[in-house]
């Protein structure tokens, strides 16, 4: 799974190294998560049925756009001693639709596909976070 999701942050951040925005962006900036947090977050999230819903949070001065997210269902089995060897978890990226003003926010809903399976086994747990995000800021001269 560590290396699924390394292997998916490399891909991310080489594809917008060498894949620029067609909106022409000068230069890029990569931010620590730390840092991440303080422009924007996710908040209100529900999960039912394995549908995910919520807010993301631009809390920066700037517009942010392609904000991405990071769906994860983790699998906890029952039987943490005794785990089966079939693991239904998974992890999606989904983006965020539009541009989010400074101080605005956005609604998102991610619905898996294939839809998670029902088991008795154990049960999911889900999180999201930010994956990515464009942060507009106008150039000054």
């Amino acid at each position: 799974m560590k290396r699924v999701r390394r292997a998916s942050a490399l891909f991310f951040l080489l594809s917008m190294l060498f894949f620029p925005s067609r909106h022409g962006a000068l230069s890029q900036m990569i931010r620590e998560p730390e840092e991440a947090t303080r422009v924007v977050t996710v908040e209100n999230v529900q999960v039912k049925n394995g549908t995910v819903t919520g807010e993301v949070h631009n809390l920066s001065r700037h517009t942010l756009r392609d904000v991405q997210i990071l769906v994860r269902y983790t699998w906890l089995w029952n039987n943490e001693f005794k785990p089966g060897k079939d693991d239904p978890g998974a992890s999606f990226y989904d983006t965020v639709p539009g541009e989010i003003p400074p101080g605005g926010s956005a609604k998102f809903t991610f619905s898996p596909s294939p839809p998670l399976p029902k088991r008795a086994d154990g049960r999911f747990e889900t999180t999201v976070s930010v994956a990515g995000f464009s942060e507009i800021i106008p150039q000054t001269r």
